[in-house]
């Protein structure tokens, strides 16, 4: 689990955090004093299956959670991958419900955390409070949504491209991402071979290079060309919903 220092967030600057920077001075006093930082290692466990929901996690700054459901043959495939754009567990219910996936921390660093009965008491005594994590929730189903049907009718490179990119943008817009094949075909719901097959292409095409433990994007104006535009339609959602939100390039630079 989650490796947690003993201070709190309420002293100084917000955490690196979207969604908690989203909310209005009085929101986050209400919430402030019971938030805790700590770091996250990649392939931590923050929920199996069946667990109870009692913690609320926010990746902060380069870190990503990742959603995923286990099939009958044992493989893993990812639903979604959540960044310093939101948050995971406890998001609207009250906790204590078990969780149905298995949520992993895909790319160690900062994390705050909040007791559910925390943030519920907070939503009961701000409307606003409630009304940016209930849009957060609309938010993550529609990239739920959006996944399902990319799965079912986008190539293994269209999705290996689009992957990456969204990776990228969560991850500070930096040009290493810190993927092994074997990690990438796990997220992917395929076999190593088909994604390495994809990876020697992109390689040959100059858009990317491998090195150990990581992918180095070299074209990326190449990447989105080869990728779906599932990602898009994401963002274009959060921006409708929840402006300025989402991690894109326009907000790094501001």
């Amino acid at each position: 689990m989650i490796s947690i220092r003993e201070n709190s967030a309420s002293g100084g600057e917000r955490p690196y955090n979207n969604l908690l920077r989203r909310l209005s001075s009085a929101d986050y006093a209400l919430i402030a004093g019971h938030l805790v930082q700590g770091e996250a290692s990649p392939n931590e466990l923050l929920y199996n299956p069946g667990d109870d929901v009692e913690i609320v996690h926010f990746p902060c700054g380069p870190s990503l959670a990742s959603y995923l459901v286990t099939n009958e043959d044992g493989r893993d495939v990812e639903t979604i991958l959540v960044g310093r754009e939101g948050a995971v567990g406890g998001i609207v219910s009250q906790g204590y419900l078990p969780a149905y996936t298995r949520i992993i921390v895909k790319f160690g660093g900062p994390f705050a955390r909040l007791h559910v009965g925390r943030l519920h008491t907070a939503k009961a005594k701000s409307a606003t409070l409630s009304n940016v994590f209930a849009r957060y929730a609309d938010c993550m189903l529609a990239q739920i949504f959006q996944s399902t049907a990319c799965n079912a009718i986008h190539s293994i490179e269209q999705r290996t491209a689009k992957w990456i990119i969204a990776a990228m943008e969560r991850t500070n817009g930096e040009d290493v991402v810190p993927l092994t094949h074997e990690q990438l075909a796990t997220l992917l719901g395929v076999g190593r071979s088909y994604t390495s097959r994809v990876m020697q292409t992109f390689k040959a095409e100059g858009v990317l290079e491998t090195r150990r433990g990581s992918i180095l994007v070299r074209n990326r104006e190449a990447l989105q060309r080869r990728a779906c535009l599932c990602h898009e339609a994401v963002k274009n959602h959060f921006e409708e919903v929840l402006r300025g939100v989402y991690p894109t390039e326009e907000a790094q630079s501001a």
